[in-house]
């Protein structure tokens, strides 16, 4: 049951990359991707990192909500 939930995770998070629109933007270059992750979390583990998160979580919510308007 673990595996599973925890395979549904990463499948979702994997779905938020795609929705993103990371996947075309860099061609599906796993490097790039990786890359562009481990830069976010070293920009999340400095200094005002709470902060930056917190304008992302409103744009992630305000996307989410325009796209169940748009369905």
């Amino acid at each position: 049951m673990q595996r599973r939930e925890r395979t549904r995770h990463l499948i979702e998070l994997g779905g938020l990359v795609q929705k993103a629109g990371l996947v075309d933007l860099t061609a599906d270059d796993r490097a790039a991707l990786l890359g562009a992750f481990l830069g976010l979390a070293d920009m999340l583990k400095g200094e005002g990192g709470q902060a930056v998160v917190d304008v992302w979580r409103h744009r992630g919510r305000r996307a989410f909500e325009a796209e169940a308007e748009a369905d």
